[in-house]
Formats: C-alpha cells, structure tokens, sequence
C-alpha cells in the first residue's frame, strides 16, 4: 500500500514539473540533444514527448554532415514550430531560433562597431556570402581586403574578421567589411613603427613600387623612398638596373620625417662608401684601367674600380669630333683612362682616353729611345780610359 503511494506521489511530481514547462509555437527554449542521424536530432526538452529537428531546419546545406554540426549532449536553442509533428513528438527548428537570437546580436555588433566572425560559404557575383547563426551577410569583393582580390573562391571555408557596415532587418539586408578591420590594423601598425624606427638602423622590406626617381620599399607596414642615388654606389640611369617590384631587400634608414610622414631609405651599403678608398688609391694623371658603364649625351662613364666612376666627356674620348660616346666607344669595355681631376667633395672624377693614349704613345717612345742605345753607348765611360794592343 505504502508503494502504490509513493509510485503516485513520483508521477505527480513528475505532472507538475513537466506542467510547469508549457510550449506555445514560436517560443525559443532550450534543449539537449539525445541523439543525432543523418536526417534529424533528437532533443530533450523537458516536455511529454522528445523534440525533433529535420536536417532542413539546421543547415541549408543538404551535403552537410549533422555530426559536424551537433553532437550529443549538447545544449542547444531550438524554436517550437508545432507541437505535435503527427508522431508524437514536438518539431523544432534550429536555424529559426538562432536567427532570431543572431539578428539580436547582430544588432547590437553593428550598432556598437565591434568586429565580429563569419564563415564564408559561397562566392557570388561581386562578394561573398558569408553566415552568422545562420543568417545570411553579403561581403562586397571591394570590402575583402586593402589589395585587389582576383579569385573570390579563395575565401570559402574561411572564418573572417568583419564588421557590419549596414544592417537592415526589414528587408533581410546585411553588409559586412573585412576591409574596414585591415585599415585600422595597418594604421595602427604604421603608428608603432614611427614611435620605434630610428635614423641609422638596418630593415628588411619588399620592393612596392618602381619610379624614374627611385623606388619605394615596404618595411612592414611603413612605406619609404630610396632615392636612385642611393640604390646603388654606381651610377645607374634606371632603378630596374638594381631591383624589381616584389624584391626582397635590405634597406638603411637615411631619414625620418615623421610631421611629413616620409622616409628616406638607402639599399646601398652606407657603412661602406667606396669613394674613401679614391684618395689613397688613385690622384690626378694617373693612368688606369676602367670598364665603360653607361653612355649619357655629353660622354661616358668607366668605372676604375668597385662603385668608383668617372665621366669621360666627349671631348676625352678622341681628337676626332664624335657625335655620341657609342661612336667610338662599347658598353663593358675595357679602356686605359688618365684622371684629369677629382673632386673629393661631390665624388666626382673627370677622366680622359686620349690623354691616356697620348700618355701610351709618350711611355713607347721614350723605350723606344732608349732601345736605340748601343752597349758602346752604355760602356763608353768605362771604356775610354781602356788601352787597345
């Protein structure tokens, strides 16, 4: 008698506990899930009978594995659609609630400017799709990234950073910005680097851009200039001579202007100025060898030695009158030239291949003369003293 009681007094307090838990369609509970098929899930909701939710009401995507998406004992949101599917148990929808509970958030993200993630899953004409708890938010090709993208599909499967730029609940309508967080991140990085970057230092960077003046070089996140004078210790006319765009380099720091916003960059070598080597090595009427570089309108360049040139005018290079340099001479060539100055200042040297001709001609004559000297001629002093039987 004492058990049939205690059986009643369990079931009515197992009747109050699930009257105490009453359903209307469009509610949003919680649940846990119990198990999980291919088609449906099985949920606890603390109700008569189990909840279930079809595959449709989880995911839009019929190739998509459930197992991947919910597993057992998880504790979902679900919204009840009817409470009754026609075999006992009550239909309930996934996606439903969590739009609801998504635009909630997504409200409050775009209202506050807060960067939030999304998982791409499709590229489109113009953008890509990407979901947040299931609702839908367009990416504009142009809201991808600070460069230009070239193949969109590239960002399927990929979870990104973004922000809403417009959000419109009325027509289902949600823009997003990836672009917008990249533009900050970069200016931020930019500040750092003019608070640390210091004159003299040594940086690596990537060659961005090629002009006639120079080129400018990326040393994460800061954009300089290296002038073309300081590419390169040689005397170059194109800065494709020494780098491409994309090269990897390293770069000194010449110059800091942080209230302009410009750096002066240098790849040459500035801790190894081969123009200090000119005044112990080399001094006016000097005759050397020298390897034609380049040829300008008023003459050509010969360099004497390693990032050493000389400008030889067109008025040193032959007594004939000549038109341009390449009349007479060829780039690499090897010439014999003679210094005719050096301005140790503005490192400059003027030189000359006739002079150093003439120098040539000068040097062969006189052994010359001197080959024309018999031994009498040499001996003649030890000689004339000497007596003949």
């Amino acid at each position: 008698m004492s058990e049939e009681i205690n059986n009643e007094e369990s079931m009515q307090d197992m009747m109050q506990q699930y009257e105490f838990k009453k359903i209307h369609t469009g509610d949003i509970i919680k649940g846990k899930v119990l198990k999980v098929t291919d088609s449906e899930v099985f949920v606890n909701i603390n109700y008569f009978s189990d909840g279930v939710i079809p595959k449709n009401e989880i995911t839009p995507y019929e190739d998509e594995d459930l197992n991947s998406i919910i597993k057992e004992n998880d504790e979902i949101d679900v919204m009840i659609i009817k409470s009754d599917d026609g075999e006992g148990n009550v239909l309930l929808s996934k996606i439903k609630a969590d739009g609801i509970k998504g635009l909630e958030e997504l409200e409050e993200v775009y209202n506050t400017q807060k960067s939030m993630e999304v998982l791409v899953k499709e590229a489109v004409k113009g953008g890509v799709i990407g979901y947040y708890k299931g609702i839908r938010i367009f990416i504009p090709a142009s809201q991808l990234a600070l460069h230009y993208v070239e193949d969109l599909k590239e960002f399927v499967g990929k979870e990104l950073q973004v922000r809403i730029t417009e959000f419109d609940e009325e027509k289902s309508k949600i823009v997003a910005s990836r672009k917008v967080i990249e533009k900050e991140e970069a200016e931020n990085k930019k500040d750092r680097l003019w608070k640390t970057i210091k004159k003299g230092e040594k940086r690596e960077g990537k060659v961005t851009r090629i002009v006639k003046f120079g080129a400018f070089v990326d040393i994460g996140g800061l954009e300089g200039l290296v002038h073309i004078s300081d590419l390169s210790w040689s005397r170059i006319q194109n800065p494709n001579e020494v780098v491409s765009e994309g090269d990897k380099v390293t770069v000194y720091v010449q110059d800091i202007d942080i209230n302009r916003q410009r750096l002066s960059l240098a790849i040459k070598d500035v801790n190894i100025n081969p123009w200090k080597e000119v005044k112990n090595k080399f001094k006016v009427n000097d005759v050397v060898q020298g390897k034609v570089t380049k040829f300008i309108s008023v003459g050509a360049f010969v360099e004497i030695n390693p990032g050493v040139e000389g400008l030889v005018h067109n008025s040193e290079i032959t007594e004939e009158n000549i038109a341009k340099p390449s009349d007479i001479l060829k780039l690499g060539e090897i010439v014999n030239v003679k210094i005719i100055d050096i301005d140790y200042s503005n490192n400059r040297i003027s030189l000359s291949i006739k002079n150093a001709s003439e120098s040539s001609k000068e040097y062969l004559k006189y052994n010359d003369e001197k080959e024309d000297v018999t031994i009498g001629d040499l001996l003649k002093d030890k000689l004339k003293n000497f007596k003949f039987d």
